[in-house]
């Protein structure tokens, strides 16, 4: 019997091998045939595979060419020839000029830059990630020719209306380095000045392109006009699905049900508070600190228990993951999760039982975490605190009327004044970076325009603030590495080399002292950059140099291995106070709220796929929600210089180019200086960070302090032009 079934198996084997070798046979057919590299479902499709047998036949196939080398595929598993590959480098378009455009490898920097001509272009447009071939050493560096366009950027683009030879045409956003003419049944009620959004067609047997008006915001010299643009821009979605808003609102109106408090600890009647600042209105962090006889701490941070509320893969989970977080702009707030719940039910707001996932964690007097645990609880805090109420209170200047309302938390707020002094002298002994802020706070009239550009300054409150979630953030990540659990970490890795010597030479540039940089083969490590601060502090190149450090160190993003925080000195991290406002937050709740259930681990590993998901989803959101509020930044600073033109200001250069340099104003405005417009001088870039004067010596270079005028500003571009003006 067992010699008729080896039989048979025998067979069933040599029939499954026969199949699989006619679909490798299909599957290399078609890849031969293809111009670019294929999805597995695009591939799927081509070759009209329906049914499991012919799908099952399918994946045996594809497994066995990878095996035997046949295949390959991109770093997006885009399938595609191996010989295909060996020839091409896979690169994305990153400017387009009238007869050529540059393309920037997926591994290089702007100084890897590949010149290709329009007619070798293959119909690619900015943004477009592409297969080069034909790479070849011109003097004026690489060039190549688009062999396939392996993923298309999106056509659709916003842009600015121009008059030009008694013609409107399209000034795209994106960098299409000249107007392209407009499809004239398009134009409709559209005029110059316009901010408009526009679909790209090729133009027939032409190198050009068209653009074809699908929207009209306004008039671009309004920057609440052009944010409003942005947001289009980068995808952002300010409506909610009505399915997601459905959701929310059922979620909001259960409240908190007898059953939602069984198992959860009751923290009603501890001394817990938020601190915000006065505008916020998604409080989803509280905190309760109180000393230990041990001389230690025991600190409560208490986070709204947002997971509870959105049920994993409905519409408001999904939804929210798409976005992957809030969106901030100078007039406005696009949140990851609906009002309902980011203002309402998940909101930690005074006086009000509140659901909360609380980190209860107790440290000695230098700091260190002895224990920790995590917990699903309720609580009622006592005090909806301000940032700035708080800092009045610590530096003695608080009325009789804010001491009455903080009374209730005031022992719980100088205990956590000292755990944070206690935090902030082991953060710097770790050698911790302290870079100094460069964010931007922008004042706005009635109307919207931006009046008031500054520095946004940083209380005691707000570092105390930061200091606890830290903390926080360290015992969730040690708690899931302990684990073993599928989880979502948030990392910084070690800088570039590359970046680093760039960084000596601005460092050398600015007559400072870069030797803690060089260390030849040895790692950079945190400490190495804190002695760099300190040498520049004080300096007229301080604010300069910190700005550089934080650009040479690598982009933090999420991951699901601990790889670490350089930035913050430590071996494990995440983000889990801000579920409200950042998906992977949400996401680690959720995967802890199981563990909190789970009889055992191996349960929690079905989560891993979610964790992976997660981490990828949310760097992309993040670095996509970054660029459009830098953008929608510049925009602001260009309105508010529309209204200062002709006055001058003292600034120091940020940036030095061939071209001329970039200063900084106290207020955070950065504008252009064309080297032209300093009189009787002749410069010349000496490839270091400086310009020279040719006949007096006299340099220019990062970190210099300059006199200059404002020229010029163009909201629609955020774009911001000075010259110099001398003493």
């Amino acid at each position: 019997m067992e010699k008729e079934q080896n039989g048979r198996k025998s067979s069933q084997e040599k029939v499954s091998e026969t199949d699989c070798a006619f679909m490798e046979e299909k599957v290399l057919h078609f890849l031969q045939k293809s111009p670019k590299s294929v999805s597995v479902k695009e591939l799927i499709k081509a070759l009209c595979l329906t049914g499991g047998k012919n799908r099952k036949d399918f994946f045996y196939a594809l497994n066995s060419l990878r095996a035997k080398g046949k295949i390959a595929e991109t770093k997006k598993k885009r399938i595609h020839l191996p010989e295909h590959k060996r020839e091409t480098l896979e690169a994305t378009i990153v400017s387009l000029s009238r007869g050529f455009a540059f393309a920037r490898p997926d591994s290089g920097s702007g100084s890897d830059d590949i010149f290709i001509p329009a007619e070798k272009l293959q119909d690619a447009i900015v943004g477009d990630h592409v297969a080069l071939a034909g790479i070849r050493q011109r003097e004026k560096g690489p060039s190549a020719e688009v062999s396939a366009i392996t993923e298309k950027a999106s056509r659709i683009v916003t842009g600015t209306l121009r008059t030009e030879a008694g013609k409107l045409v399209f000034l795209p956003d994106i960098a299409i380095r000249y107007s392209l003419p407009i499809s004239e049944k398009s134009i409709v009620s559209a005029k110059d000045g316009d901010k408009v959004q526009a679909k790209l067609h090729r133009v027939p047997h032409t190198s050009g392109l068209e653009a074809e008006l699908v929207k009209v915001y306004g008039k671009a010299e309004n920057a609440k006009i052009c944010a409003d643009a942005i947001l289009d821009r980068y995808g952002i979605t300010s409506e909610f699905s009505s399915d997601a808003l459905a959701e929310a609102d059922r979620s909001a109106a259960r409240g908190i049900a007898p059953e939602d408090q069984r198992g959860r600890l009751d923290l009603r009647k501890v001394s817990i508070c938020t601190i915000d600042g006065a505008d916020a209105k998604d409080l989803d962090d509280a905190i309760s600190v109180s000393r230990t006889h041990a001389g230690g701490f025991h600190l409560g941070v208490h986070i709204a228990d947002v997971s509870h509320y959105v049920a994993p893969n409905g519409d408001l989970d999904l939804e929210a993951r798409a976005r992957g977080t809030s969106v901030y702009f100078a007039d406005r707030v696009v949140p990851m999760l609906p009002v309902a719940l980011s203002n309402g039910v998940c909101s930690l707001n005074a006086g009000e039982d509140k659901l909360a996932f609380s980190a209860l964690i107790d440290l000695d007097g230098e700091g260190n975490i002895l224990s920790y645990r995590f917990q699903k609880s309720i609580i009622c805090s006592k005090v909806r605190g301000v940032y700035s109420e708080v800092n009045s209170i610590f530096d003695g200047t608080a009325s009789l009327e804010l001491r009455h309302k903080y009374f209730p938390v005031i022992r719980s707020l100088h205990a956590a004044r000292d755990l944070a002094k206690v935090l902030q002298r082991q953060l710097s002994t770790r050698g911790a970076i302290d870079l100094e802020s460069t964010e931007s706070e922008f004042q706005l009239d009635e109307n919207g325009f931006c009046i008031g550009i500054g520095p946004r300054k940083s209380g005691e409150a707000e570092q105390m603030i930061e200091s606890l979630m830290i903390v926080a953030n360290r015992a969730a990540a040690m708690l899931a590495k302990s684990s073993g659990i599928p989880f979502v970490y948030r990392v910084h890795e070690q800088p570039d080399s590359e970046r680093v010597e760039l960084l000596i030479h601005l460092v050398d540039a600015a007559g400072l002292d870069s030797s803690p940089l060089k260390h030849g083969k040895g790692k950079i490590s945190p400490a190495d950059f804190t002695a760099i601060l300190a040498e520049a502090r004080g300096t007229p190149a301080q604010k300069v140099i910190s700005h550089q450090v934080l650009r040479t160190m690598a982009k933090a993003r999420y991951d699901v291995k601990p790889l670490g925080h350089f930035g913050l000195a430590l071996e494990d991290y995440c983000h889990f106070t801000s579920p409200i406002r950042r998906y992977p937050d949400t996401a680690i709740h959720r995967i802890l709220s199981a563990s909190l259930r789970a009889k055992n681990k191996t349960e929690l590993q079905k989560y891993a796929p979610f964790a992976s998901e997660a981490a990828k989803s949310s760097s992309e959101a993040e670095v996509r929600a970054m660029s459009a509020e830098r953008d929608a930044e510049d925009c602001y600073m260009a309105e508010y210089m529309t209204r200062h033109i002709g006055e001058t200001y003292q600034g120091v250069v940020s940036g030095v180019t061939m071209r001329g340099v970039f200063v900084e104003l106290e207020n955070t405005v950065e504008g252009f200086v064309p080297m032209e417009s300093f009189p009787d001088s002749d410069y010349h870039f000496d490839g270091a960070l400086s310009q020279v004067d040719s006949r007096t010596g006299t340099r220019i270079t990062i970190g210099t302090p300059l006199r200059v005028r404002a020229v010029g500003a163009e909201v629609s571009t955020g774009k911001i032009d000075f010259v110099f003006a001398q003493e």
